[in-house]
């Protein structure tokens, strides 16, 4: 398979072939791209935009917030909740049908494991949070440790302090004991699982298995064409076990095995997974757009070097704190360092680099046009750009 097929096939997997909405996006185009990546990963980082509100911006345009909101942290008889908070990709939200899987026993052992010892030690401050969470859920880890241990209280034990609390809090979200019921200023508010999840998805029950050779699938799906640890890294799956999931879909038909030119490792195409004719269109991607979230996969589809340098010390950075890189016509052309300054109302670009062999002009017209709307769409008055960056001139020069 040429190079170019494969990233065609891997941007139209992601939904970047599928045209964006005349009118304004509702329920049914949200799903639509949720049927794509499968899953929107969380982070508390809001220097521009939260992270699980972009990708959507990304392939759909201008869309109300809100529709994640709903779908995520509040239910009705008329809108059910569509989307639950779980450990997938990293933090992320998604499909409630999903939630089995994910405790199916597939995906490695998760970092909150590491608080295992002090549930062990300290089993009735389990009790203590579970009881809270019953009786006043959804409520915040903060609202816990002031119900167990009080205003002011100091730790009687070698556990009972208000980082174990915390942390208990983290473990037992981890292992599906409880769950987000809601947000509150994006704080977590806890809750049990029986009371935010219908009682058809608890009672399903999926072995370590079956978990994850459904999950591969789905990453499949969300990625089009892929080495395996493509595929399981989109769900931090054990590595034996995405192995054999792997192994099992191709022998099932659902997944062929191809050789894609410039590539090491095996790839394998989902059955379904179309090849795109052309790719056009533009959209800025957030640090954890699936698309590009797995970097050396984005280098190898797209020859684009992309690393985050939020821990970077700032005399270091190369590119900027929160970089954006900017698809156009399926190609990855240019990057910009975005900040929303809401203070002043404006969408700033604190530095902006075209890639090397690039049409500076073009790409600086395309992109103008992408941060307008992405201003709008924050509630931002405009762009501001400053010099920072070979590619900053010339789109100064176009947003004025």
């Amino acid at each position: 398979m040429r190079a170019d097929v494969a990233r065609r096939i891997a941007l139209g997997a992601q939904g970047f072939t599928d045209p964006r909405p005349a009118a304004p996006p509702g329920r049914r185009h949200l799903q639509r791209a949720l049927s794509r990546v499968q899953l929107l990963q969380l982070d508390s980082v809001n220097v521009a935009v939260r992270a699980h509100y972009m990708p959507l911006f990304s392939r759909l345009g201008a869309y109300a917030p809100e529709l994640v909101d709903d779908a995520a942290w509040s239910h009705s008889a008329r809108k059910p909740r569509l989307l639950v908070e779980n450990w997938a990709h990293e933090a992320s939200l998604i499909p409630v049908e999903d939630w089995p899987l994910l405790h199916s026993g597939a995906k490695r052992a998760g970092w909150w494991n590491n608080y295992r010892p002090i549930a062990e030690q300290a089993p009735e401050l389990v009790d203590g949070i579970m009881r809270v969470v019953k009786e006043q859920g959804p409520i915040g880890a903060g609202a816990i440790e002031r119900e167990l241990l009080g205003e002011g209280s100091r730790s009687t034990g070698p556990w009972w302090g208000r980082s174990e609390v915390k942390r208990l809090c983290e473990y037992l979200f981890g292992l599906g004991e409880l769950t987000t019921g809601s947000r509150k200023s994006f704080e977590r508010l806890y809750d049990l699982p029986e009371r935010v999840l219908p009682a058809s998805v608890l009672a399903r029950s999926v072995d370590a298995e079956e978990g994850a050779r459904l999950l591969v699938e789905r990453s499949a799906v969300a990625l089009g064409v892929a080495t395996e640890p493509d595929l399981r890294d989109y769900y931090r799956l054990a590595p034996q076990a995405s192995q054999r999931a792997v192994a099992e879909l191709v022998e099932a038909g659902v997944l062929e095995p191809v050789a894609v030119e410039g590539w090491v490792a095996p790839a394998y195409r989902h059955v379904s997974a179309k090849v795109p004719r052309k790719v056009v269109g533009r959209a800025l991607l957030c640090p954890f757009d699936p698309l590009i979230w797995e970097r050396a996969r984005t280098e190898r589809i797209f020859g684009f070097r992309y690393r985050i340098e939020i821990y970077v010390p700032e005399e270091k950075r190369v590119h900027g704190y929160y970089v954006f890189p900017f698809l156009l016509d399926g190609e990855l052309v240019a990057r910009v360092d975005l900040k929303a300054d809401r203070g002043v109302g404006v969408l700033r670009v604190q530095g902006a680099f075209a890639e090397p062999g690039r049409d500076g002009g073009r790409v600086a017209v395309e992109l103008a046009a992408e941060l307008r709307g992405m201003a709008e769409w924050l509630g931002l008055s405009g762009v501001e750009v400053m010099p920072r960056g070979d590619l900053a001139g010339v789109l100064r020069a176009v947003v004025g």
